[in-house]
């Protein structure tokens, strides 16, 4: 297969390929980086990588990727317990990370090769792996034991990336501003590798302000991704902010995804910017599946349709699938096509259990999906599909409800064993105003007149926050616990 970045060695020297904060390499520089690392970490099966916020970062990614190699993205807000099961899983030979950085003890174990962005060497180590070769090895969040890596092939990334590209018309005169980690499929292969791929250019905020979006917008970037939380913190700044509203205004992109971006929110950024936020549907071990395109309607609450070479079907719980697309009937989500990952690391009962006999991925994911083929997330078949009353309700249109109450800040919705109903409907609410929230009736109420009587919640608990983890989705097995 040839080199995933062929701008390497095709855009002008002087074009910016990456800057993060006041640091920037060009295309050239790079190269010449990455060509030099390359030769390095060469002839290993997979290296680990240090994924701090930082160029290095990218540089270390781009070298292992050149030369062959897996890379294996460390969270560095992880535990030792869990970084010492990811590298007895994934044994990687080296660790690359920027000069300086501190390791805890069980990366500090392995041989380090500090990463120089100065570094001299040729565009290309002239190593060329194929197509079904290792790139990535990602470690899924681990809720149900422990984490377990994905690995995702040199073709999977060529496939999500150059299928976005043509769904977001996304072009090597976009320019990318983000804030998001790099040790997930979000900030490092569409944040990072997709502008890389494309040829244009990525300005990462190392850590996300709505004064450094609003910055780089008006200084040339053409497209902001983020994740729900992210944009919630830009729909609250927005009233108060003139140089915000207007700097999303003129953008030609807005992209959500890790999680849903709640209604309320859509609603209250196209008010303010007049543009919609689109949103996309992918997991880690099938990169992109879904996208409302730059070109179709951008209709919030929808995560779009089928990405070009992405087969998607929902299937009832016996695996039958559903063949009427009516907005209501929920059903699983299966994928296959390019975009999939190969095996779990070393887990072949897991790989396995993840597929149909006729190589459908298993998602775990609820959708409902409209006449025209728009896809509606409703939640995770584990912790957001609640039967109630002989009904299967997703927990996120209820979340949605209860968020445009004027009194609720946060919400989450989750099930519990009910003798009557079978489950009954929870709500978990941070209100606006702690010392008089909303009446449980109230927020009942509310949700009956919006969506239907059945789906109002039993049950209503009052927080001072949600559990979230890393990249903001909320943890409902904590809040179940």
């Amino acid at each position: 297969m040839s080199s995933l970045f062929p701008a390497l060695t095709e855009q002008p020297s002087g074009h910016v390929a990456l800057r993060f904060g006041e640091r920037s390499l060009t295309y050239a520089e790079l190269a010449a980086a990455a060509g030099a690392l390359a030769g390095r970490v060469a002839g290993h099966a997979r290296v680990a990588v240090w994924a701090t916020p930082e160029l290095e970062t990218a540089v270390a990614v781009v070298a292992a990727l050149e030369a062959g190699v897996a890379a294996v993205p460390l969270n560095p807000k992880s535990g030792e317990k869990e970084l010492g099961h990811i590298l007895a899983d994934s044994a990687p030979a080296l660790v690359l990370a920027a000069p300086g950085a501190a390791l805890p003890a069980p990366v500090a174990a392995l041989e380090r090769v500090d990463v120089d962005v100065h570094g001299t060497g040729p565009a290309a180590p002239g190593h060329r792996a194929s197509a079904e070769a290792p790139a990535l090895v990602v470690y899924t969040s681990g809720t149900t034991g422990p984490p377990k890596g994905a690995v995702i092939p040199r073709r999977a990334i060529a496939a999500t990336l150059d299928a976005l590209s043509d769904a977001w018309q996304w072009t090597g005169d976009d320019v990318l501003v983000h804030g998001l980690p790099l040790f997930h499929v979000h900030g490092l292969v569409l944040g990072v590798l997709g502008p890389l791929r494309r040829g244009g250019s990525v300005r990462h905020l190392g850590r996300f302000s709505t004064e450094g979006v609003a910055r780089e917008l008006d200084g040339g970037a053409t497209m902001l991704f983020g994740v729900p939380t992210m944009y919630h913190r830009i729909a609250q700044t927005l009233p108060d902010d003139p140089g915000l509203a207007r700097a999303l205004g003129g953008a030609r992109l807005l992209v959500s995804g890790s999680a849903a971006l709640p209604v309320h929110d859509h609603e209250r950024i196209t008010a303010a910017t007049g543009q919609r936020v689109i949103e996309r549907y992918g997991m880690t071990e099938t990169l992109m599946n879904t996208s409302v395109r730059a070109d179709g309607e951008r209709r919030a609450g929808t995560v779009g349709v089928p990405l070009p070479g992405v087969d998607l079907r929902l299937v009832e719980e016996d695996g039958t699938p559903i063949t009427a697309y009516d907005g209501e009937t929920v059903g699983e989500i299966q994928v296959r096509g390019p975009n999939l990952f190969t095996e779990y690391l070393n887990r072949p009962d897991a790989t396995e259990a993840a597929f149909t006999t006729d190589g459908w991925f298993r998602t775990g994911d609820m959708a409902v999906r409209e006449p025209d083929g728009y896809v509606r997330i409703v939640g995770r078949k584990a912790t957001d599909l609640i039967k109630s009353g002989g009904y299967k309700i997703g927990a996120g249109e209820i979340e949605n409800a209860l968020l445009e109450h004027p009194g609720v800040r946060e919400a989450a919705v989750t099930g519990e064993p009910d003798p009557d109903l079978g489950e009954r409907i929870v709500a978990w609410v941070v209100p606006l105003d702690p010392q008089e929230p909303p009446g449980e009736m109230e927020l009942a109420d509310h949700v009956a007149r919006r969506l239907a009587p059945h789906k109002r919640p039993r049950v209503v608990r009052y927080l001072d926050a949600l559990p979230r983890n890393d990249m903001g989705k909320i943890m409902k097995r904590a809040l179940a616990s």
